[in-house]
This record gives structure tokens, sequence and C-alpha cells, in this order.
């Protein structure tokens, strides 16, 4: 599992909301924007517990919504943190901390923090995003060091992904259906496919929920078991939150599941049976 805790999670949620992803939420009209309510809001907070081989409790992940303000434009701080716990935490120790900071209205990113501890490997970096002059800036503190590199004007990192794609419309998603994702993470931009498996009801903690279904094809060999090695549920409602993942890997599986939450946006559609 090394270098692949919170990051395995943060991939495999981003991908699973792609479908949109070529129709630029800044192509909207100014008057559909402000009309259109955010599949999420200030307040939201999602906690996910992890489990390694479907018996061993690996860690908890939790990621929050909060408003901030950047040259007077409002604004999202969006934190994602990690940590091992348990047995696993005895011989593997993971500590992450992902934060990303986006415009309101567009929903584009202007700073990426990425501070991690995942067993001794460390990474302490930081993304500045100019969409004037279409380049980030890479600054990384672990080695004292300073990259520019280009970019789209449509970029996202690997944390504004997520809520930006959350905002997509996938009512007319197709089974089979191809999806493909682009993000800039690690000083180069990152492309991801997926396939829609279909809709499906699935047993959580809460009761039964209706689903999105998505296999994201991976590279198999250095973590994964195969290409179609990932399986991700998403909720079918209004908020489009990530409900259970399952990922083989090239020793055991690692599973997420949705373990509690609070400030959604929208209801939270559970079926109760009669």
């Amino acid at each position: 599992m090394k270098k692949h805790f919170l990051i395995l999670f943060l991939f495999i949620t981003v991908a699973s909301f792609s479908q949109s992803v070529k129709t630029s939420f800044s192509a909207i009209a100014p008057s559909e924007k402000s009309e259109k309510k955010l599949a999420f809001q200030h307040g939201e907070w999602l906690k996910f517990r992890l489990s390694y081989s479907n018996f061993l409790n690996a860690g908890f992940s939790t990621i929050e919504v909060k408003e901030t303000k950047n040259e007077g434009l409002p604004a999202f701080h969006i934190t994602g943190n990690g940590k091992s716990t348990g047995l696993v935490s005895l011989f593997f120790k993971v500590k992450d901390d992902y934060q990303t900071y986006m415009y309101k209205e567009t929903l584009k990113p202007y700073r990426f923090i990425r501070k991690i501890d995942e067993g001794g490997y460390t990474k302490d970096q930081e993304i500045l995003f100019d969409y004037s002059t279409n380049e980030a800036t890479v600054k990384n503190y672990k080695h004292n060091t300073e990259t520019k590199h280009p970019i789209s004007s449509d970029i996202q990192d690997i944390l504004s992904s997520l809520y930006f794609l959350r905002n997509q419309n996938l009512n007319n998603l197709e089974v089979g259906q191809e999806i493909e994702l682009q993000m800039f993470f690690d000083q180069e931009i990152n492309n991801f496919k997926l396939h829609f498996l279909g809709k499906e009801v699935i047993k959580t903690k809460f009761g039964k929920i209706n689903t999105l279904a998505f296999r994201p094809m991976v590279q198999a060999g250095r973590v994964f078991k195969e290409q179609e090695s990932l399986t991700i549920w998403v909720s079918d409602d209004q908020n489009k939150i990530p409900l259970r993942i399952k990922a083989d890997l090239k020793v055991g599986s690692l599973r997420a599941d949705l373990d509690a939450f609070k400030g959604l946006a929208h209801p939270f559609n559970i079926i109760f049976d009669n």
C-alpha cells in the first residue's frame, strides 16, 4: 500500500464523477450559475472507513468543505485527511493532508497543498494555478525547488476535481460508456479512463442506497492486480457522494465505505424496506 493510501482513495473517487468533464463549468451562462445549486455546500463533511482484505481496519479519511475568499472572490477551502489505524498503523503509519482552494463561481482551483507521510515516504508541496498565463507553479518545500508547468484553462487538481465533477450531469450515462478525465498531479497532467457499469442498489450502514457503479481503467502490475481492479459506487442523487470503493491490489484488497456524514446540500435518499 506504500504511497497509495489516501491517493488511491482520491484518484478512484475523482474518476467516478468524470462523465461530463469535457463540458466546462465556465461555459455555463452566468444566470445558470447563479440559479444552480451546487452538489455540496459549506459545512459538508464526509468520513470514510478503509479496510484491508475485507477484515483488517486500515484507517480513516475525511473530506470537509469550508468557505473562504481570494482577492475578494468567494471560494471554497476543501481539506482531505487520512491516517492509518489499528494493526496497519503498527507497521505502516500514514498521515496525509490534502487541501484545495477553488473559486466558488467557476469551481477552478487556484491553490493546492499536499503534505504526506506514508511509511516514511514524505512530500510537502504547494501548487499555484495561474489562468492568465496557463501555468502551474509547483513549490517543493522538501527539496526547496520551484518549477513551472503549462496547463489548460480547465485543469483541475486531484481534490478539486471531485467537487467540480460532482456538479456535472450524470443522468444520461449509458452502460459501457467510456469516460475520460484529466488533472494536474505530481508535476504533470494525468489521464484516466473508466466505464459506467450501470445502476445498482447497495446495502450500507445507513440502509439501502440507489447508486451509479463505475470501473476505472488503472495500470496493472505495480499496485493493482489487473486493469479492471477497481469498482466504485456513488449515490444516484443530487449529492453524488462516493459510498463504496473496492480495489484488488497485488497483495490483498482495499475497501473504503462511507462511515459518517453531515452538512449535505441535498436529501440523502435511503431506501426503507416495508
